[in-house]
């Protein structure tokens, strides 16, 4: 299993030494990132993965609202194959309709990706999972309607907050997913309560078994109360310490 780190766990961080921040994350071991808003900060950015022998497999930019040329030849220059929308607001999953305009949008955007030679995934909250509809989840809806080259990048645990289990889920979305958070914590919406992986109560070793076709597990915090980078090492000793059973 190759493990990645969503760059947002560390953004207060990289906002004040962008350098050193990627250096630290290569001493603890990772060799991949998923950078987010990437564009402004792309030669710099570009430059401290180079430095540390680092790659960026994915990477997260508002691909629904924002200029996509430039997020997408920004990607091109960090070598990120898969651009990521992150969020798409929770009233826009609620009827079929709203999730097939949403299934469009992104399928325009991966047509424009590929002439960059650049992927398009989504990455959901737990709306996308809270919300069921004849008796499936929207994401699964969305997945339906999606082109076979977007992929889904699931956050496992925002899916057990969504009501889920999320193997079972990931289980049913199949080679859809080739990306997924790993985070940990009660489960429950408040980012603040969030834990170092292997801390909580999330099963990660069923989650970790159940994704099947991955690219990259990616390691994310939305906040700790405590100091993030120890919550990044030790989640990043948890993991490199277990092992995938299922």
């Amino acid at each position: 299993m190759s493990y990645s780190i969503q760059l947002y766990t560390v953004r207060k961080a990289l906002e004040q030494d962008l350098p050193g921040t990627i250096q630290r994350l290569a001493d603890i071991g990772f060799t991949m990132v998923e950078p987010y808003r990437f564009v402004a900060k792309a030669a710099e950015l570009k430059q401290a993965l180079a430095e540390n022998n680092l790659t960026a497999p994915s990477g997260h930019a508002p691909l629904l609202s924002d200029d996509q040329d430039a997020i997408f030849a920004a990607a091109q220059e960090l070598g990120i194959g898969t651009v990521i929308d992150p969020h798409v607001p929770i009233d826009r999953w609620n009827t079929i309709e709203d999730i097939r305009a949403t299934a469009e949008q992104l399928n325009a955007a991966a047509a424009k990706g590929s002439t960059y030679g650049v992927k398009v995934g989504y990455h959901n909250h737990w709306w996308e999972v809270e919300s069921v509809i004849e008796g499936k989840t929207a994401i699964e809806h969305l997945a339906d309607h999606l082109d076979r080259e977007v992929v889904l990048e699931l956050d496992t645990y925002w899916a057990a907050v969504g009501g889920q289990n999320p193997a079972e889920l990931l289980a049913r979305l199949g080679d859809r997913v080739k990306f997924i958070h790993i985070k940990d914590g009660p489960v429950t919406p408040d980012p603040s309560s969030q834990l170092a992986v292997g801390d909580g109560s999330m099963p990660i070793w069923d989650v970790l078994g159940a994704a099947r076709s991955l690219e990259a597990a990616v390691v994310e915090l939305d906040d700790f109360q405590g100091d993030m980078f120890d919550a990044v090492k030790d989640s990043y000793k948890f993991l490199t310490a277990g092992k995938v059973t299922a």
